[in-house]
């Protein structure tokens, strides 16, 4: 197995460390006799484990005597040997030829350095953590790298006395003090670096909190002790995947821990489908929510009748609101529009029921302020999205302040005539003359002609009436004013107007234009010109029908032949 701090060799604190394991390692090794050398594979394996030793001796003799550089350079060549070193002791283990006790007693002096080491730096890493504390903040970012990389090296070395034990069991050379000491050790260990974890999610919890309330010259210090925080939460749940492992090897219950690293890290990992985990994860998340019931449920609960009167009072307000408007528009003084009245009267409901909500969600907690941001991004990305519909409804606006028609006139607009039956900001609803419901689009009708043709409260019937040229002008004309004047629906003023109006290659053509009002204007028409046709018949006169006459010239001297009788 290898420490997972080998990627990471330039700790300039571990020095005299080193140089203290490896003079006491490197002595005791010089100071065993040499074996028999032999050509056995055992021999050279021994061979070279003393070769090894007596380097790591002179680099510790010349890193003692060097500076600077080159001591940080012999102390990286220190490392590697010492790698090689357990690489050929874990093949020693392995292999059972080997001699026995020899390979013992350099797993011990393995052992002794690794207690050292973690010795040392457990108090390194608190050194360093209340330096943390009493740091201030553009300073903690440096201390932060040395602490990780203490911690890195602590965990290593964990592993290396974890592994360092493993190889005395399989050489059945464990004591049994020792290896319970150790179970201990990681217990503890665990235990620790898991309050640490506990501790730190608080922390960022309460920054959390206090981000959202703070003013705005406090948020940089609070996020920055955010970043700090957060960098020392990765460090830990690092330092807790290596001691759940630990804990995993030596028989130590890790449920609860593995539930304390998924719940701070969010990394799904295979051990989650464990029964026992996913038990205490179920466990927890069960007790949280019920603790959280107990403690807010009555505060939520009377937050939701609030909510709920708050809008109801607004449904009655929306509604009192649009009858007040709508006795408002309705003046006559005001001169609207049944459209805008409607408009109106609508959006003053639609106003004062958004009004309610905004003030009901406020009085249950949310913040408004990115509500409202959210409408306004939002109303954005629409307004590039639906500009057509924009185009519709900002003709639907001027159609509502000028008025050119209104519900019920008969119009001809958008390429369709019919009467308006209903108007919204974005289209209007005709009704044609047969019964058809055509929407159009505001931006058609408002783009093109627009004729209102009931806007006026009365109208001109213009009908035109040919009789034959043998008739008596003026009794035809006497005729039609006893038509007109007869005819109760005709208005007396304006004066109907009853000329001759052209002569025409078959008719002479009189012009009839009564006014009525706008909606006895059809009926005008159709019995006005009913009237006409019986009045002629019976007084004689005659509606020409378009006629030609042919008149043929022959020359003198020219006769048309009569037609040969058949023999």
């Amino acid at each position: 197995m290898t420490p997972r701090w080998r990627n990471a060799l330039s700790l300039p604190f571990l020095l005299l460390l080193f140089s203290f394991s490896f003079v006491s390692f490197a002595n005791a090794e010089t100071s065993t006799p040499a074996a028999a050398t032999t050509p056995s594979a055992a021999s050279q394996w021994q061979s070279q484990i003393d070769n090894l030793n007596k380097e790591l001796g002179d680099l510790v003799a010349l890193q003692s005597k060097a500076s600077g550089e080159d001591k940080l350079a012999l102390q990286l060549q220190m490392f590697q040997k010492n790698e090689e070193l357990r690489s050929i002791i874990a093949s020693g283990v392995k292999n059972d030829s080997f001699d026995r006790a020899f390979l013992i007693k350099q797993i011990k002096q393995q052992q002794k350095y690794a207690n050292q080491g973690v010795k040392y730096l457990v108090e390194r890493s608190s050194k360093l953590s209340e330096q943390l504390s009493e740091a201030k903040s553009e300073d903690k970012f440096a201390i932060l790298s040395e602490y990780e990389e203490s911690r890195k090296y602590l965990d290593s070395m964990y592993e290396e006395q974890a592994q360092n034990i493993d190889w005395l069991k399989k050489l059945n050379a464990i004591e049994p003090t020792a290896e319970e000491a150790f179970k201990k050790e990681i217990s503890r260990r665990t235990e620790q670096v898991a309050a640490n974890v506990e501790y730190l999610r608080q922390q960022l919890s309460a920054d959390d909190a206090q981000l959202k309330v703070a003013p705005e010259s406090e948020k940089a210090v609070i996020q920055l002790r955010q970043l700090i925080t957060q960098r020392r939460m990765a460090i830990t749940t690092n330092s807790l995947s290596v001691m759940i492992d630990l804990s995993d090897k030596v028989g130590i219950e890790t449920a609860e821990y593995k539930r304390l690293y998924f719940e701070a890290t969010g990394s799904v990992t295979q051990d989650l489908l464990s029964g026992d985990v996913l038990l205490s994860i179920v466990k927890t998340w069960s007790s949280k929510f019920w603790n959280w019931f107990v403690e807010n449920a009555p505060q939520h609960i009377f937050q939701l009748i609030v909510f709920l009167i708050i809008l109801l009072i607004a449904r009655q307000i929306a509604n009192l609101t649009r009858k007040v408007v709508k006795k408002a528009v309705a003046a006559k003084n005001l001169k609207f529009s049944v459209l805008m009245q409607d408009f109106f009267i609508s959006m003053s409901g639609k106003a004062v029921w958004f009004i309610g909500i905004l003030i009901a969600l406020s009085q249950i907690g949310l913040n408004l302020t990115p509500i409202l941001t959210g409408f306004g991004i939002a109303g954005v990305i629409v307004g590039f999205a639906l500009q057509d519909t924009l185009s519709n409804f900002a003709a639907g606006m001027m159609l509502l302040i000028y008025r050119p028609f209104d519900v019920g006139d008969f119009v001809q607009a958008g390429g369709v005539e019919g009467k308006v039956s209903h108007m919204s900001l974005v289209n209007t609803t005709i009704k044609t003359f047969d019964n058809q419901i055509i929407i159009v689009p505001n931006s058609k009708i408002w783009g093109d002609v627009i004729k209102n043709v009931t806007h006026e409260r009365v109208r001109r019937v213009d009908m035109v009436f040919g009789v034959s040229y043998s008739d008596d002008v003026e009794y035809v004309e006497k005729v039609l004013t006893d038509i007109i004047s007869n005819h109760p629906a005709i208005l007396r003023a304006p004066e109907p107007m009853i000329k001759l109006h052209v002569l025409n290659s078959s008719s002479v053509d009189f012009i009839v234009r009564p006014w009525v009002k706008t909606d006895d204007y059809w009926d005008v028409y159709w019995d006005v010109t009913r009237e006409v046709k019986i009045r002629f018949d019976k007084e004689g006169i005659s509606i020409p029908f378009p006629q030609q006459d042919v008149h043929l010239h022959m020359a003198s001297g020219q006769l048309p032949s009569s037609p040969e009788k058949p023999a």
